[in-house]
């Protein structure tokens, strides 16, 4: 499947069909790895001159909008379909690879009559798009708090021994807690657990001699009980902390552990649940998006192609898909047939040294009218 195509108009002097057969032929014969389709563009109103110049000026920045919420869906569903380890599934359409979509492009004349005004079609689309957007924030805001929840439980679980929570690394026995003794836990440097062992005795008075017990080492800190007189023990936390070891507050609860252990799982399961649902949801809007896109990209073909060719309208519009080699060659191609003589003036700054480039007010300046679609 390309990712990138041309959406292309051609003035028609004498028939539309002779045109797509010489459009063939040409393609045919000196680009013939370029897929090529007609791009179906109703018959629309018109409206005034001014109306259309108006409009035209919006379409470009529109069809930016349109681009950008069409790409954020599609990497939001690449970033979901990795975190779940899904098989990626081809983005549709109502069932209809976009691909397809595209290159067989049918106008719904149910959602937006032809007879409407231009400007009232470009903005209910605009503000259909608008509106996924928006909607897109608060699914993906509501997808990262639970992930933020959850990340930050399992940063407890899973750190240093300086945030982890310890209740899983301390067991009933390994606390003392009486009328006069409380047993405390000690994080340690790794590289400071003699200093640690040979020192804490002496910390403060009160404390329990040689009742110090590693419990717990990680790839930085060790973890160690030590037991002492209660009410010594705000002295020995400020003269550990002056020797650089850091006393975690700690007090064993059956009934905390149980209540973290399920919040656990319930995010856990919410996130899955909001996972699924997202991805879903970006799949089905992916393709309400694309079809507004192409439903507009045919508006901004036929009002370009109306400023630019004159009226009544008469072009042959078309989709291309060339190589990244074979792109020089089909511009020729499509210059070749616009039939303009002073296609000069439309070639772009590359090619004329910057002079005229520009004057179409696009960067694809061209003596025809052409715009690109990226898929990716």
């Amino acid at each position: 499947m390309a990712t990138r195509y041309w959406v292309v108009s051609l003035p028609v002097q004498n028939s539309a069909s002779t045109l797509w057969n010489q459009l063939q032929e040409q393609i045919s014969k000196h680009s013939f790895d370029t897929p090529l389709y007609r791009f179906n563009v109703p018959n629309l109103r018109v409206g005034t001159l001014d109306s259309l110049l108006s409009l035209s000026d919006d379409l470009v920045k529109s069809n930016s909008f349109m681009e950008g919420v069409s790409h954020k869906i599609r990497r939001q569903i690449e970033e979901l379909e990795r975190v779940s380890g899904v098989e990626s599934n081809a983005l549709t359409v109502d069932g209809v690879p976009i691909d397809s979509y595209l290159t067989r492009f049918v106008w719904d004349e149910a959602k937006y009559p032809t007879m409407s005004p231009l400007r009232e079609i470009v903005d209910g689309i605009h503000g259909q798009v608008a509106k996924i957007e928006d909607d897109l924030k608060v699914r993906v805001s509501e997808y990262n708090n639970v992930r933020s929840q959850l990340n930050a439980i399992n940063r407890k679980q899973s750190g240093s021994l300086a945030v982890r929570d310890l209740s899983n690394l301390v067991k009933p026995e390994d606390i003392i807690t009486s009328e006069h003794l409380v047993t405390l836990l000690a994080v340690v440097s790794k590289y400071s657990q003699k200093d640690w062992l040979s020192s804490y005795e002496t910390l403060t008075s009160y404390v329990v001699p040689r009742s110090s017990k590693k419990l717990f080492e990680d790839n930085e800190y060790a973890l160690y009980t030590v037991t002492l007189f209660s009410r010594v023990a705000d002295n020995f936390r400020t003269s550990a902390r002056e020797r650089g070891f850091q006393i975690r507050d700690f007090e064993h609860s059956p009934e905390a552990q149980e209540s973290r252990k399920q919040e656990l799982e319930r995010l856990v399961q919410d996130q899955e649940s909001l996972r699924t649902s997202l991805l879903q949801w970006c799949y089905t809007s992916y393709g309400e998006v694309f079809s507004s896109w192409m439903h507009f990209s045919a508006i901004r073909l036929f009002t370009e192609s109306i400023l630019r060719y004159g009226l009544p309208p008469s072009f042959l519009a078309s989709v291309l898909a060339p190589s990244a080699k074979g792109e020089k060659k089909v511009r020729s191609i499509l210059e070749g047939l616009s039939g303009n003589a002073n296609s000069t003036y439309w070639k772009t700054e590359d090619e004329v040294g910057g002079a005229m480039a520009g004057l179409a007010g696009d960067a694809d300046a061209h003596p025809y009218v052409s715009f690109t679609i990226s898929l990716v």
